[in-house]
């Protein structure tokens, strides 16, 4: 699989990123552990060097000469200091690292005749004499001693700041006590270690660094692939839903997300092809019913012009033929209008107060022609008047399709009966045929647009498909409930209900 360098793509971005982050966390490393390290060690050192000061100080003060000199030697190797005791005429008294011997004189004790203490004499600067005496110290302890003079207590300093390899933290102090004589402690802190153990570190993060960035790319690429291969797919099986292959399962990947998206785009194939379907019976639907009246008009204008032209009965027969035809067209097209209308939300209701019953009378009384003509029977049983509030132009035309379909799936006996009765606060109206019923199968589906139960699929009986569809549509905006009860070679009851006013 080739990585094609797209700045746009999901996984360049998705392996950018996760090079950057690794480099951004590598930089951080760098600051912290090579760049502040200087100054944290520098830190904890002049903290440290103030508390071993303070220890020593109170040592002083509470210990006798012996043990004093034991807990400075202590504070020395434990914490890498260099500390020197001298008296106020400058005689070295203490040196650290030291072998042990210590001139305990001037601190009014018993001094070694051998101590490698160093020279007694002093010169006119109080500096400390003696072989002891590390010769880079002497002239920072005369700085010390000056700050000490002026300032009149213990002083910090730092030596050595332009070369790294030679910066020495330093402090001077006086210490006094009871029944002793005044000394003064030097304390150097070495800070040169630091630049050697950046140096390693250095050397170090440049390894890891080079290995963290080998490894960020070798995983980004991993993830960035791992996220992107099922994109892929989706974006192929999207490319094959456009060209017009439904019915295409889409599959994710190892993401939630990428699952979540996976089954809505599958849901929405499915949904295409249904509704694909359903334009493919629609065209074949709408062009049968079309095909057929435009045929018969045609049809009976020609046997007008050519045959009953001069015969005034059989031309009153043609023409009352080509009529019936055009207005079998025409509500065809009101149905198909009614529908688009329906479909762009433009159909709103005009509700008024008016009697249920009044309105289910008149349109039972235009089916009366079937009956005089045709043999049909509706029985209307309605013992009391029912108002309700509801469009009744909508309702009507509810009515009206339900008695339409019944009487064209009434059955050999022909009879239709209508039913409004009283349910709790509601009004129930019921079309009930005694026809061949729907299966249960069809029950689900009988409310869809051109659909037609299978037992009913008879090319004979007209109708343009949409007029349960309709019945649905108004009546969902009425928020009414409707439904269907059916059985085999029995009939079928449509219903719905209105809610009852006073």
């Amino acid at each position: 699989m080739k990585f094609k360098i797209d700045p746009k793509s999901i996984k360049f971005k998705s392996w950018l990123y996760f090079i950057l982050f690794a480099a951004v966390l590598m930089a951080a490393l760098w600051i912290v552990q090579v760049l502040m390290l200087n100054n944290l060690y520098g830190t904890m050192k002049t903290s440290q060097t103030q508390k071993v000061a303070i220890d020593i100080e109170e040592s002083f003060k509470s210990n006798d000469s012996e043990d004093f000199f034991d807990d400075v030697a202590e504070y020395s190797d434990s914490h890498d200091m260099y500390i020197y005791i001298v008296s106020l005429d400058g005689t070295a008294m203490y040196f650290s690292p030291s072998s042990g011997d210590y001139d305990m004189s001037a601190l009014g004790g018993s001094a070694d005749s051998e101590s490698k203490g160093a020279d007694s004499s002093a010169d006119s600067d109080n500096v400390p004499k003696g072989p002891s005496i590390n010769p880079q110290y002497i002239s920072q302890m005369q700085r010390l001693n000056e700050e000490m003079i002026k300032k009149g207590n213990a002083v910090y300093m730092t030596f050595g700041e332009d070369d790294e390899s030679q910066k020495v933290l330093a402090c001077g102090n006086v210490l006094h006590a009871e029944d002793k004589e005044d000394v003064i402690v030097y304390i150097f802190s070495p800070l040169w270690p630091v630049s050697s153990t950046i140096r390693i570190l250095a050397h170090q993060l440049l390894i890891v660094t080079i290995i963290s960035l080998i490894l960020a790319c070798l995983i980004s690429f991993y993830l960035s692939s791992r996220i992107t291969r099922p994109i892929r797919k989706i974006n192929n099986s999207a490319k094959r839903l456009a060209a017009g292959e439904y019915g295409i399962v889409f599959k994710g990947g190892h993401y939630t997300e990428l699952n979540d998206l996976a089954d809505t785009l599958t849901g929405a194939s499915i949904e295409l092809e249904k509704s694909d379907l359903m334009q493919k019976d629609l065209i074949a639907n709408v062009s049968h019913d079309l095909r057929t009246p435009l045929t018969m008009i045609k049809s009976y204008a020609e046997m007008i012009r050519d045959i009953s032209g001069d015969d005034p009965e059989k031309r009153e027969q043609h023409l009352q033929v080509i009529i019936d035809e055009t207005d079998r067209l025409n509500n065809l097209v009101g149905d198909l209008l009614q529908v688009s209308k329906i479909q762009s939300g433009k159909n709103t209701l005009d509700k008024t107060r008016f009697s249920l019953s009044d309105s289910v009378r008149s349109i039972v009384e235009t089916y009366r022609v079937k009956e005089l003509d045709e043999g049909y029977t509706i029985d209307l049983n309605c013992p009391s008047d029912f108002m309700v509030l509801a469009d009744e132009d909508k309702i009507k035309q509810v009515v009206s399709n339900l008695i339409s379909n019944a009487v064209k799936f009434c059955g050999e006996d022909k009879t239709v009966n209508v039913t409004l009765k009283k349910q709790g606060r509601q009004v129930k109206v019921s079309v009930e045929d005694h026809g061949c019923g729907i299966s249960a199968d069809d029950l689900e589906h009988i409310w869809e647009r051109y659909y037609r139960a299978s037992s009913n699929m008879v090319r004979s009986v007209e109708g343009s498909g949409l007029g349960l569809s309709i019945c649905k549509e108004i009546l969902a905006l009425h928020k009414a409930d409707f439904g269907v009860d059916s059985t085999l070679g029995k009939g079928s009851t449509f219903w719905f209900t209105l809610d009852l006013v006073k």
